[in-house]
């Protein structure tokens, strides 16, 4: 079954550049008065499956977040369609979902009722949240005096712990210490070999080579290559290095 489904989805943006008086004048006068569109997704088609475990790679600006952000929902495709089936736990980088002015722990309780655990689920889950999340003793303060690695620890704890059927995962792999870093591969392949199904955005690289069996890259908004992860990343890598070289 396919748990994730875009058919010929794009999501673009009118470009904000601000321009000179100058250039907004010969621009009107030349009928090009309206600013161009940005295409952050274009045309992109893929299917996921369900119990896959599937890492997305690509330059920065190639619209990796986005693709990750249209299937959770967040953001609605411009022109095609997305569908997501059964649970779905987003993780993402500035923690989508938590409230600033709320503490951490209220904020446990909040994103837990967004991804549709109840109070007393997540009251029993709270103190092994906080403990994996290692945020403890600021759990009581403001969301808004995290840092932004704070609030992904706390995201991640948070999706992780509640049983949805598809995890959202985006630049995770890249937040906190060494320490962090192997706690959360090491639960990402938990959720693995008990065959939930993990979409992970990354830069880095090998960790998914190790989690994944599945890479799809983007670039310029488009899906570049779709195949095993080890060839697939293999190819990106020689073309970065090429890039690198020339």
């Amino acid at each position: 079954m396919n748990v994730i489904e875009l058919h010929g989805v794009s999501v673009r943006y009118r470009e904000t550049r601000i321009r000179s008086l100058k250039e907004t004048v010969v621009r009107g006068l030349s009928g090009h008065g309206r600013s161009p569109w940005f295409y952050a997704l274009h045309d992109v088609s893929l299917a996921i499956h369900h119990g896959e475990a599937v890492g997305i790679i690509g330059p920065n600006g190639a619209g990796k977040s986005t693709l990750l952000r249209v299937a959770a929902g967040i953001i609605p495709p411009s022109a095609g369609v997305a569908v997501t089936r059964g649970t779905v736990a987003p993780v993402m980088e500035l923690g989508t979902g938590f409230e600033a002015e709320l503490s951490g722990r209220e904020n446990i309780f909040f994103n837990g009722a967004l991804l549709g655990c109840s109070r007393a689920s997540m009251r029993s889950r709270a103190d092994e949240i906080i403990d994996f999340s290692g945020i403890e003793p600021f759990i009581d303060a403001p969301l808004r005096t995290y840092s932004t690695g704070m609030v992904a620890r706390l995201a991640f704890a948070v999706a992780t712990a509640i049983d949805a059927e598809t995890i959202l995962l985006d630049e995770i792999l890249a937040v906190g210490d060494a320490a962090f870093r192997s706690q959360c591969n090491a639960r990402i392949a938990r959720f693995v070999r008990n065959g939930a199904t993990v979409v992970v955005v990354s830069h880095e690289l090998e960790p998914l080579e190790s989690l994944c069996a599945r890479a799809i890259w983007v670039a310029e908004g488009r899906v570049v290559a779709d195949g095993a992860a080890i060839d697939v990343i293999g190819r990106y890598r020689r073309q970065s290095s090429a890039a690198l070289s020339a």
